[in-house]
């Protein structure tokens, strides 16, 4: 992406309003770039520049990376005409900056969800090809043996005929009813339909990884915030 972008761009996706609500509020408010007053919209402006409108500083970012403690009952997408997206739960602000989810969770399950408007950084975590691993804790509705294991070791036939990558499978705590999963797919619904595969119910499906980035627990549910800088170096270093 190039270093530079209109001053109308920056404005529109900062959350000021539509391009044409923008376009007169150069005209007519006191829009400064560096210090210095701005008339015309189509202005470029670099990223470290300072912008403000009527004195309040404008956030001007080349991206923007949040995590989300998505809770149940929420599905993940940008819009759905019924029901509640994860887009509806950042503020009205943030939801201006057109973020996206970098895939999906099921409506009920819970836990780290990724939104960025890094299509480059999206994209490499999502192709099947880079092996990112994906991992989350489960309550399944009877006990895990070692033979359930190894079938998720070697990589379980689904009921399409589809048979998954390797994914590792282990019981946590010394309950065997709970456990934690590490897979590189991202199938629709394939944890629950692995674990059907093998006569077992998931009962709570919950993420807390993807690749480096790790749910921040201290996010309750439907909370979210801004990734650190240690944490967007960390995940842009996969690329």
């Amino acid at each position: 992406m190039s270093n530079s972008k209109r001053l109308d761009y920056v404005l529109v996706h900062a959350g000021i309003g539509s391009r044409k609500t923008v376009k007169g509020l150069v005209r007519k408010s006191d829009v400064l770039v560096n210090g210095v007053r701005v008339r015309d919209s189509s202005t470029h402006v670099k990223f470290g520049d300072t912008i403000s409108v009527d004195g309040e500083e404008i956030e001007f970012k080349e991206f923007y990376y949040f995590m989300m403690n998505k809770p149940p009952g929420v599905v993940s997408a940008t819009t759905d005409p019924r029901e509640k997206t994860v887009l509806d739960l950042l503020s009205e602000s943030d939801q201006k900056k057109s973020v996206f989810p970098v895939g999906r969770l099921d409506k009920d399950t819970e836990g780290l969800i990724f939104l960025t408007t890094d299509g480059k950084l999206a994209h490499t975590l999502l192709s099947p090809n880079n092996f990112k691993i994906k991992s989350y804790i489960a309550q399944v509705s009877s006990e895990i043996s070692k033979a359930d294991i190894a079938f998720f070791r070697k990589g379980i036939i689904l009921d399409d005929g589809y048979k998954t990558a390797p994914a590792r499978l282990e019981i946590i705590e010394d309950n065997p009813h709970k456990c934690s999963i590490d897979l590189t797919e991202g199938k629709f619904h394939q944890i629950k339909r692995m674990f059907e595969a093998i006569g077992k119910e998931v009962i709570k499906l919950k993420r807390l990884s993807i690749d480096s980035l790790n749910l921040d627990e201290s996010l309750l549910p439907g909370e979210y915030r801004e990734l650190t800088e240690e944490e967007i170096v960390k995940l842009r270093g996969i690329e």
